[in-house]
């Protein structure tokens, strides 16, 4: 049988098999696996065994391993192939946000349902039914398609399954370098990302790094009242207010010193296919109640959100706050503020930079300290990378149309930690909608997006058994 009857063959079986596979995925949605709380420590244990022997019916050596949190899976292919076939590891994380406000849920959260969308799609409900289930079971079915067609898969695999991928992986880390032999690959496949539009598939190419601060602005040894100290004692708040609002210039630039340094340009070539998407701000603001690009002047609106550095203040507290009138001075303010790094920025580099750019601006009797939220650099892959090429062309195959190269403003530190820990660069391709209410009540995953999704992965397998193992 020819490589292309094989693959039509997998797709039918996927076609064939799909009220199973939704079966499948709702039997995992069910289980309520919210790393967050404590109390669903025995949830996530009971979806780690799950999804172990459910990949264990795959004909996968797959098993469930401690972390010093929440288990992780892991799960290999039997035997190597031999012959220079790649090895790709896929990664995922069966944990999902926690369900609060509970009222907001059109139904139970974990009763998920395929129910009827306002405009007329079909539509999976119900937490982690997107995010990540939805899109890691995208994969097992389409290695499980594989298997049943042929009793094989196109590339020696290694999957890895977290737990903690909603409360940052800090045990996933330790996990990954512990196990550093035992899941070495030629790249990861990473499905936790989303598409252009519900009928344009895409390649995530670029990830932005995230360095949050938080600042307190500290003067006189306790709150003062104004009316006999104001005129002659510093206000922090107003300390604060002037550093903040001086962070950024006329044009929407950053001023802080050096903070460009290193900072590229996307291809030309991207840039121009970006340009045709022609995301307007009608069509991006408008929904939420805005309509001027905020960002960079001269700089198209999908460069200011995905590949250009930011910088945020998420939140101000200082002095009085509550109901009525209190005429202080408060002893402190404090900020919170985040920047969005892009390739070329060393986020260790930015945190001293805007440290010191708070404290040269600071008056003589007022001190700031600093506080560490997050420091996680930016990720990018080469534009010539052949897998992102196999890839592309698979899914354009299966939506036929290309799929759109695309940075995300967002930040998957695991992708950075695969890269620092195993050497791995990451394909990311996601079947994820802007509407699905991620980490909101009322999650969502298009049925359409779990099908196709499902049928691209086989496509994409079968592109990247071409390649040569980069061992």
């Amino acid at each position: 049988m020819s490589d292309a009857a094989q693959l039509q063959k997998v797709l039918e079986r996927i076609d064939a098999d799909f009220d199973n596979s939704l079966d499948r995925l709702f039997a995992l949605l069910r289980i309520k696996s919210i790393s967050a709380d404590p109390a669903f420590a025995g949830e996530c244990k009971a979806a780690a065994d799950h999804l172990a022997k459910d990949i264990a019916s795959l004909g996968l050596a797959s098993e469930v391993r401690p972390t010093d949190g929440h288990p992780a899976v892991v799960a290999k292919s039997n035997g190597k192939s031999g012959g220079g076939r790649p090895h790709v590891l896929f990664y995922g994380h069966y944990d999902v946000q926690p369900v609060d406000p509970l009222n907001l849920w059109h139904r139970p959260p974990f009763e998920p349902a395929v129910t009827d969308h306002a405009d007329g799609r079909k539509i999976i409900v119900g937490r982690g039914a997107e995010d990540d289930k939805g899109q890691l079971m995208t994969f097992v079915e389409a290695c499980r398609a594989w298997k049943s067609v042929t009793g094989s898969l196109p590339v020696d695999l290694t999957i890895v399954i977290e737990g903690e991928e909603e409360v940052g992986s800090k045990n996933f880390v330790p996990f990954l370098e512990k196990n550093k032999a035992d899941l070495a690959a030629d790249y990861a496949l990473v499905c936790d990302t989303g598409m252009w539009d519900p009928n344009t598939p895409a390649i995530t190419t670029s990830l932005r790094g995230l360095v949050y601060q938080e600042v307190k602005i500290k003067a006189a040894n306790r709150d003062l009242h104004s009316g006999i100290f104001g005129g002659g004692a510093q206000n922090p708040i107003r300390v604060l207010t002037r550093i903040l609002g001086g962070i950024f210039d006329d044009d929407g630039r950053i001023t802080i010193p050096g903070f460009y340094d290193g900072v590229k340009d996307v291809p030309a070539g991207v840039l121009e296919q970006w340009r045709k998407l022609d995301l307007t701000p009608e069509k991006f603001l408008k929904p939420i109640g805005l309509s001027i690009p905020a960002g960079e002047k001269g700089r198209l609106l999908i460069e200011q959100i995905s590949s250009r550095p930011t910088c945020d203040v998420n939140g101000i507290v200082g002095g009085y706050i509550g109901e009525g009138s209190k005429t202080v001075i408060p002893a402190e303010a404090s900020a919170k503020v985040s920047f969005r790094l892009v390739e070329g920025q060393d986020p260790d580099k930015i945190r001293k930079a805007f440290r010191d750019y708070v404290t040269a601006r600071l008056p003589g009797d007022c001190h700031a300290e600093f506080i560490d939220h997050s420091n996680a650099p930016a990720v990018a892959l080469d534009w010539n990378m052949k897998p992102l090429a196999a890839a592309r062309r698979a899914l354009a195959e299966e939506w036929g149309k290309d799929a759109v190269l695309m940075g995300s403003g967002a930040s998957i530190p695991i992708v950075a930690d695969f890269k620092r820990t195993l050497g791995l660069d990451s394909l990311l391709v996601g079947f994820a909608l802007d509407d699905d209410n991620i980490h909101s009540p009322n999650e969502k995953y298009d049925l359409r997006s779990f099908h196709k999704g499902i049928r691209s992965w086989a496509r994409i397998l079968s592109a990247l058994a071409e390649l040569p193992s980069a061992s």
